[in-house]
This record gives structure tokens, sequence and C-alpha cells, in this order.
């Protein structure tokens, strides 16, 4: 027999397909019907008090550090101090030519021994007329006129005086002198240059006030006041001075968002060295945080940011990922975090095979851990 001799029979094939598809249909409902559990680790959220508190990198600087500049313009004849320099008070720093401001000394000078003989003339001829309008010689007006030249010139006189003075200011403004003692921490001008009046030629900072600077992030600036105890450690010789709070910025930096807060050294000032790098710690108050796991922190692929963890649904044995903020590792590869409380029960292994409302099975963890 042939397949050509076999009978047709549509019905037969039909009926044969539809069985098929519904044994796959019944195959597919079978696998998604049962909902899959996980086997995971779990840990229970610590409290921990905070001992160590906070530490911020930073650096020595000076509390006092002005940039000194000249009042007037000119050109830049000498600068005897360079970098690093340590000055005195009344020290030379920097001089401009003063050739053009002592041609304008002399000017003046010229101006007001000009105007002072005018002034004495008036002054003589005043009291000529004064003698002759006793004698009835020259009228009253004639009188009020010589009056009032000498007025003027008197008056003349006193504004000559004044340009006379301040152009020898000015020839004083050529010389840049330290009004404090100090050490120059920065140099913005050559000799040879042309400077504009308020143009900055160094900067000097203050010996007496050291003190740390260090930039707060803003979920830690809450925790701090001004005049809090704190300590400071220099990474050149590992000392640890004692320093308290002095400065708290009131504003955010636009482009860190960070707080800029300075603490004041209280012992060690005539030791460190400006620009010094160090580290300033600041307990924590002893307010209790959260630690978990490092292995329990992880990052979904679509939104990596910000970490998550699994918090246990201990009724239902779900679980449910929330997002955390992570501060300072605290040891034996735990984490401090802000999002969950403790006491909640987080899944401590196996959080990259889990998804959202999955079923979970809790096994003891092989490290002993509660």
């Amino acid at each position: 027999m042939t397949y050509a001799t076999l009978p047709w029979k549509p019905g037969i094939f039909v009926l044969t397909a539809i069985l098929v598809i519904l044994a796959l249909a019944a195959c597919s409902d079978s696998r998604g019907g049962a909902e899959q559990t996980r086997p995971v680790v779990t840990f229970r959220v610590a409290a921990e008090t905070g001992s160590a508190g906070m530490s911020f990198a930073g650096e020595i600087r000076a509390r006092h550090e002005t940039t000194l500049s000249f009042r007037v313009a000119g050109k830049l004849a000498s600068r005897p101090v360079e970098l690093g320099d340590r000055v005195q008070k009344g020290q030379l720093l920097a001089a401009l030519d003063p050739a053009d401001y002592e041609l304008a000394v002399q000017s003046a000078k010229a101006q007001l021994a000009a105007a002072r003989a005018e002034l004495e003339f008036s002054r003589e001829d005043l009291q000529r007329y004064r003698e002759l309008l006793e004698q009835r010689v020259v009228s009253p007006p004639e009188f009020d006129r010589r009056r009032t030249a000498y007025t003027a010139a008197k008056e003349r006189v006193a504004a000559l005086e004044a340009q006379a003075t301040e152009a020898a200011n000015r020839v004083d403004y050529t010389a840049l002198r330290a009004d404090r003692g100090g050490v120059v921490t920065a140099v913005s001008a050559e000799t040879g240059q042309v400077l504009a009046a308020g143009q900055p030629v160094l900067t000097l900072a203050r010996l007496d006030e050291p003190e740390i600077s260090v930039d707060v992030p803003e979920h830690r600036v809450g925790l701090l006041q001004p005049g809090q105890e704190a300590a400071v450690t220099l990474w050149a010789d590992g000392r640890r001075l004692k320093a308290r709070l002095r400065e708290i910025a009131a504003a955010a930096d636009p482009a860190s968002r960070t707080y800029r807060v300075r603490a004041t050294l209280l012992e060690g000032q005539e030791t460190v060295r400006l620009g010094m790098t160090a580290t300033l710690w600041i307990d924590a108050g002893g307010t209790e945080r959260a630690t978990i796991p490092l292995s329990a922190v992880f990052s979904p692929q679509q939104q990596p940011a910000p970490p998550r963890v699994w918090l246990v649904d201990e009724a239902r044995l779900t679980v449910k990922s929330v997002p955390v903020r992570l501060n300072e590792v605290t040891g034996a590869e735990r984490v401090s975090v802000e999002g969950v409380a403790p006491g909640q029960l987080v899944v401590s292994a196996g959080v990259q095979r889990l998804t959202e409302g999955q079923k979970v099975r809790i096994i003891p963890d092989p490290a002993g851990r509660p």
C-alpha cells in the first residue's frame, strides 16, 4: 500500500493537532502556575552605637588668610619675598615704580606754593582795603570784593594742601608692606608686570590660628554643631590632636553639594604646617545606626542607583526591595545604612536571583549569624 492509496480523512489530522495544542497549553499552565520558592540566607538588622563617630579628610589651613594688593596702579619694580617666606609686621613685600607719583607730588607742591603766595597777597590787600574803608576812601562793595577774593584764595590753599597730601600718600602706596606677621602662601605677580589697582600680588596667612577645613555631605551636616569637640589626625606622623568645630557653612557648595566645616586646633599649633593632609574625627554622640552585611546590598541593572536590599515579610515569606543609603563600613564586612530599621529581616545571600514579591525559604546561615 502506498500513500496514494490511503484514504484521506481531514478530521483525524485536525483532531490530532487540537490535542497537541491542548497538551502544550496544559504543560505551560502547569509550569507557570507553580510559584517557585527560592532558598535564601537572611540577616536580622542590628543596631550599633557609634563610638568612633564620623571621619572626613581635609587639610590644615590658616584661619586668617589675606590676599594683598596695591591701592594704586603701576609697574611692579621689585618683590623681595617668595612663596613660603615668613615675614614680620611692616616688612616690605613688593614695590611699584614711584616715578610718576613723585612727579605728581612735585606738581602739587608747586601749585600749593603759588596758592599760598596768592593767599598772602589777598590777605595784605584785604588789610589795606579795611583801613581805606575806615577812612571812607573806598566803598563797602569794593571792600567785599577783596574779602571774597581772600576767602577764595584761602579755600584754594586748603584744597591744594589736600591734593598734596593725597599725592604723598600715593607715593607711600607704591610700597606694599605686611600688616601682620605670617607666611606667604601664594604669589600672583612677577617683577616687571603692570598691575591695576586692587590686582592680587600675593597671599599672606597668619600662623597663630591653624585649623582643618573639610567638606561634609549634606546628609551628615545635621549631626554637627559649632563648638562640638573633635580630634584631628595628621597623615604625616599619625599624631592625634584636640580640636573644636568653629564654623559650619550655611549653604552647600553649588558644585560638590557639600558643606565646608572648619575646626580650630586646640594643641600642636606650633608644629603643624599649612597644607598638611589630615583627618577630622567627630564623635556621633552615641547615636544608634543600622548595620547589615555588604552581601545584602545589590544594584538592579535597570536602575543601578540607589542601591537596594531585599526585606523579608516574615508572615508571608515574600521579599520586597527597598532603597538604602550607604554610610561607612563598620568592620566585619558590615556597612552602616539608612533606609532600614533595626530588627527587620533582610536577605544576605542570593540577592541576585530574587524578584519582587517572590516567595522564599529561609535556610540557616553557614556563618552562624542571626
